[in-house]
């Protein structure tokens, strides 16, 4: 099990706006993702640079509270690579990665920023990968190949509205409100490739921002389904985000019950409320208490 709790909560803040940075900061959002791709008009980019620099160079000291992450542009792009080398002095917990097609732009970044890391005399490796690994046609036939391609991927999430752009669709949605077969099998993938290689899945942004409860169902259905965190683009949506993704006192009860009716057995079954447990249900039991621990730890 990991030593730190997964980021429940990340917000996206325009890395060119200092009231937006205020109101993030004031926020219980586990990151927040200063954006240079796109809530920042090109011409604007040098400004949101050295913005997004100093915000990290003045809050190096309170990364245990709220760390802060980096959305740059695409690496396919001249811009990409200005962009890291303009932030990397202020020490970001974390890059997201838009608009891959494989491991090679993960990679290719871990190579960019082990000789950022160098320059500003930061550990090597310190600092982390999101991989945006859907918002590409092509990139949802190569998720596999994340697998294990580089230490500093912390996990991966998946773009559904670049993706539907990608795809020419007029909709990503269902008159449901449920996702399309396309998204849903994409959000599949994403998953299972994630714990594959022992990365966090991170589910994607909620759009309507308004449609709070619509927000918190597919929240909790996200970490029901094996989803560690989701990003939110609106202050209003961290904190149901943060408690979606918080084992809840009947669950951590539940566990304990579990694990106390396994006692001290290494394997086989018991029963427990008319129901036959096995491993599996153990595994999670004791997944879901060690997650819990470290998030009252965190505070």
């Amino acid at each position: 099990m990991a030593s730190q709790p997964p980021i429940r909560s990340f917000l996206f803040v325009p890395a060119d706006s200092e009231r937006k940075y205020q109101k993030a900061a004031g926020t219980k959002a586990d990151a927040l993702i200063l954006d240079l791709e796109d809530s920042v008009a090109q011409e604007n980019l040098p400004k949101a640079r050295d913005m997004a620099r100093e915000y990290l160079a003045s809050h190096r000291g309170d990364r245990a509270r709220q760390q802060l992450w980096v959305r740059c542009n695409p690496l396919e792009t001249p811009l990409a690579l200005p962009d890291l080398a303009a932030i990397m002095a202020g020490a970001p917990d974390g890059i997201i990665l838009p608009k891959t097609y494989s491991a090679k732009e993960a990679v290719q970044c871990d190579h960019y920023l082990s000789a950022l890391e160098a320059r500003e005399g930061l550990e090597i490796g310190s600092t982390r990968i999101l991989v945006v690994a859907t918002e590409t046609a092509r990139s949802v036939f190569t998720m596999e190949s994340f697998i294990g391609a580089s230490p500093r991927i912390y996990g991966m999430t998946w773009g559904a509205e670049d993706l539907s752009a990608a795809l020419r669709a007029t909709t990503n949605r269902a008159p449901s409100g449920l996702y399309e077969d396309v998204y849903r099998l994409v959000r599949s993938l994403c998953l299972a490739a994630c714990h594959a290689g022992e990365m966090e899945p991170v589910d994607v942004v909620y759009p309507n921002f308004r449609d709070l409860e619509g927000m918190k169902a597919e929240a909790i259905q996200g970490r029901k389904t094996g989803f560690t965190g989701k990003i939110a683009i609106h202050p209003d949506q961290v904190d149901i985000i943060n408690e979606a993704f918080t084992p809840t006192a009947d669950e951590i009860a539940y566990a304990k019950r579990v694990i106390a009716a396994f006692g001290d057995l290494g394997s086989g079954t018991v029963g427990l409320d008319g129901k036959m447990l096995d491993m599996p249900h153990l595994k999670q039991a004791r997944h879901v208490l060690g997650i819990a621990e470290m998030l009252a730890a965190r505070g």
